[in-house]
């Protein structure tokens, strides 16, 4: 090969960069020091990824799609911004939905535009951690970050969940592995216990696992609140929870002995019978342990920035999810105002559904009326619900290709550092576009406006 045709072959290849302390938005773990190696615009490693970051990170590609669609048809981003902001302002009675994989600075976007048009504002929290939202207002939470689990937990629960699957590095960077400031040698410093239904994966990381009975957890975490006051107990608790009053016992006793002890509790305590009363049976007793030693309680998110969406619309509107904007004040109230349900008594007339897929996850009836409604989809993907929309968004995908901020699970803010460009627009470029639009039209006919 000559000089020439070397130096040219040098100048075809794609450069290779590596991202330092980039931000996996995955799940809620929101890990912040992975090393990505970024071929062109593809990234071709991801150090210190779990299984479920790598599969994020490497599986990413950008696809060769329109800006938008407009019934189906492509369409220009301003063409497809006008239209709608045309849908939403004739509807009646919109929903804004998903959220929960966005930056926080497009969540700041999408709760401003339902407000302008009086509609209603719901995340996937609604579908999840919902009942924790709730119980939150009802006991009150007594919280901790994961910096401080790391250093100082002790004796850790695990309850309802299974991180070993869902949230991989939970145990490794946070929770059970990691030395910390005051316990120096990691997991020989700690205590952990798992309950669930059932053995999982995380059973094996465990030292004590609970099997509880399905549908039992609030009548565990009552049981449990007696023995922290020392009440006294019949025997027949087994019977009813499935776990005998002895180790019940053992298990109390060792709460009480830790310095530092926190519950990390899932989605098996929220999706379950008592629903929000489970969570404040879990909240309470991490409050009544507090009269013996230091304990805390935090719920295990999900989605990468479903935490960031709670905040969001809490700092808002004085309330975290499934909140009518149409009165002229923020009105809460789960099963009025929430997603599902509206959709399924078929009362919204438009949607805005912004990095989430209903159509994919939501029941029959609610399905059958949002494909009966105008929906404007913001989505890097062509996802179920984007097939179906009237107005569908391809736009970046945060974390990869777009800057900003997620709220790791403990409420702690988390700047993004993206790999590298995306020939689209990001979700909040696009609402932007939108509430602009809607404003302009608002003032120039104030009769429009809600």
């Amino acid at each position: 090969m000559s000089t020439s045709e070397a130096s040219s072959a040098t100048e075809a290849s794609p450069e290779v960069r590596v991202i330092k302390d980039a931000t996996c938005t995955f799940c809620g773990c929101v890990c912040d020091d992975m090393d990505l190696t970024v071929v062109g615009n593809r990234i071709t490693k991801a150090k210190n990824a779990c299984v479920l970051g790598n599969s994020w990170f490497l599986n990413h590609h950008i696809e060769d799609r329109p800006e938008a669609l407009i019934d189906g048809e492509p369409a220009g981003y301003e063409q497809a911004m006008d239209r709608a902001a045309d849908i939403l302002l004739a509807a009646r009675f919109p929903l804004t939905y998903g959220l929960s994989d966005t930056t926080s600075e497009a969540q700041r976007v999408a709760v401003a535009i339902t407000d302008w048009i009086g509609g209603i504002v719901d995340t996937t929290t609604s579908v999840c951690h919902g009942p924790s939202g709730i119980a939150f207002q009802g006991v009150g939470e007594v919280t901790c970050s994961l910096g401080e689990v790391k250093n100082r937990a002790d004796y850790v629960i695990f309850w309802g969940g299974n991180p070993a699957e869902s949230h991989p590095r939970h145990f490794t960077k946070f929770s059970l592995m990691p030395k910390g400031e005051f316990v120096p040698n990691g997991r020989k410093d700690r205590t952990a216990v798992l309950i669930d239904v059932r053995k999982t994966k995380s059973a094996k990381a465990v030292d004590i696992f609970l099997q509880v009975k399905p549908r039992r957890d609030f009548e565990l975490a009552w049981a449990l609140r007696a023995l922290a006051k020392g009440l006294e107990l019949d025997a027949s608790i087994e019977e009813t929870t499935g776990i005998p009053l002895e180790t019940l016992q053992q298990v109390m006793d060792g709460m009480k002995r830790a310095k530092f002890g926190v519950i990390l509790f899932g989605m098996g305590v929220t999706m379950t019978r008592g629903k929000h009363l489970n969570s404040e049976a879990i909240l309470a007793l991490a409050r009544d342990m507090n009269q013996h030693t230091r304990w805390n309680a935090k719920p295990m998110r999900g989605h990468g920035n479903v935490t960031g969406a709670d905040n969001v619309v809490s700092w808002s509107t004085g309330f975290p999810f499934g909140v009518h904007l149409g009165s002229g004040f923020p009105r809460f109230n789960p099963g009025e105002f929430t997603a599902a349900d509206v959709l399924a008594r078929g009362e919204a007339d438009a949607a805005l559904i912004i990095a989430s897929d209903p159509m994919s996850n939501f029941s029959q009836p609610a399905r059958d009326h949002l494909a009966t409604i105008p929906i404007v989809v913001l989505d890097p993907k062509l996802s179920d619900t984007a097939r179906i929309a009237e107005v569908a968004f391809t736009v970046s995908t945060y974390g990869i290709n777009t800057g900003g901020t997620v709220y790791r699970m403990d409420d702690v803010p988390i700047p993004l550092r993206p790999a590298f460009e995306s020939p689209y627009k990001s979700d909040l470029e696009v609402l932007r576009g939108i509430e602009s639009r809607i404003r302009q039209r608002q003032l120039a006919d104030p009769a429009s406006d809600a």
